[in-house]
């Protein structure tokens, strides 16, 4: 019996692998196991998701914790080497962009054991952002590279990435929204926060870039402040989020309309950004659920690995300054909101291409 072993670290990815998981656990061709970094440990970022989307506990759980860089990055290659080492799987599953994905990476390359990279091939070109350098390392030693549009593609086939090693299986996140569409649409979280159906923005805010610099940070504040003089925002606040702003005495209390809370789980989350009119938000999965779900999204970043969201969903990127914020949204208010449609193979059968490739491949 072959031995696969996939590494989650981050909110992101536990939403990634739950649907192929489930069905790697109930393949009798496969012995699976699932270890968990630690990357994220509050509730609300971790155990709530495999509570939620029905994950088994890990098998192993190496409790790294938060940290820079540099230190989660090692304190998990270490852990992980012990574990990989010990067990010798046949294929390491990994997923995303975090320090995770490259440290599990770089470690089962070094013991000859086969990787495949789901989500493969995303690029924003700009190294200033930690998840472009994971996701460029863990490409050049991936053997099975997962992508989840035809760009993906272009992108492994410019940096020299045989074709043999890409396969175009589309995009796992949409597996789970589809298996949870039903409590998704019924949930109506909405409602506990005395909201009305498509009356309210979703603000999420997390990244590095944005809430560590003061000045950017500011800037996307003085846009939230303008928007909510005609419409409430809801904002499930990032543990981040909450200590920079605190740092920078940046009072997000204060703001009129701006309904601060905990962060969500994953159904509640999606249940309201389903409910809202748009979303405002740096996050990359919001960007692609948003365009499954067709919900006007507006990115404020500078760039994106995302950009299938915009050329064909409904994600607009504006980057970070007030007016530029400012007159997007309103835009959309006022009636004019950007329509998209579903990129192909966003599907939710994306997990069975994968085992389709497994067993051919392994």
């Amino acid at each position: 019996m072959k031995k696969i072993f996939i590494i989650v670290g981050t909110r992101p990815n536990f939403i990634k692998v739950a649907p192929l998981l489930i069905q790697l656990k109930n393949n009798k061709k496969y012995k699976t196991f699932l270890i968990h970094s630690g990357q994220h440990y509050d509730y609300y970022m971790s155990k709530v998701f495999f509570d939620e989307l029905n994950i088994s506990p890990p098998d192993y759980y190496l409790n790294i914790g938060s940290g820079s860089q540099g230190y989660q990055t090692a304190e998990i290659m270490k852990s992980i080497e012990i574990v990989l080492t010990k067990n010798k799987p046949d294929l390491m599953i990994v997923v995303g962009d975090v320090n995770t994905t490259m440290a599990a990476s770089i470690v089962a390359a070094k013991l000859y054991i086969k990787i495949a990279h789901i989500e493969s091939g995303l690029r924003s070109y700009d190294k200033k952002m930690p998840e472009e350098i994971n996701r460029i390392i863990t490409d050049s030693i991936s053997n099975y590279l997962f992508t989840h549009s035809r760009g993906a593609d272009k992108n492994l086939i410019s940096e020299g990435i045989s074709k043999d090693k890409i396969f175009f299986i589309g995009n796992i996140m949409i597996d789970t929204i589809i298996n949870n569409l039903e409590k998704i649409q019924s949930r109506e979280k909405y409602r506990e926060f005395n909201l009305s159906r498509k009356d309210f923005i979703l603000l999420t805010m997390h990244r590095p870039s944005n809430v560590d610099n003061e000045e950017i940070f500011r800037s996307i504040v003085g846009a939230i402040e303008e928007v909510a003089k005609n419409i409430k925002i809801v904002f499930p606040i990032h543990p981040r989020t909450v200590k920079m702003a605190d740092k920078l005495n940046i009072k997000l209390s204060k703001i009129k309309n701006l309904k601060i809370i905990n962060p969500l789980s994953y159904i509640d989350l999606l249940s309201i950004e389903n409910d809202s009119r748009c979303v405002i938000t740096d996050s990359g999965g919001i960007q692609e659920e948003s365009t499954f779900l067709n919900v006007p999204c507006f990115t404020i970043r500078e760039n994106t690995e995302r950009p299938i969201t915009i050329d064909i969903g409904s994600n607009i990127l504006v980057g970070t300054k007030t007016k530029d914020i400012v007159s997007n949204v309103e835009n959309c208010l006022n009636g004019n909101c950007k329509q998209g449609n579903i990129p192909e193979l966003w599907d939710g059968n994306t997990s069975k291409r994968i085992i389709e490739v497994i067993n051919h491949e392994i």
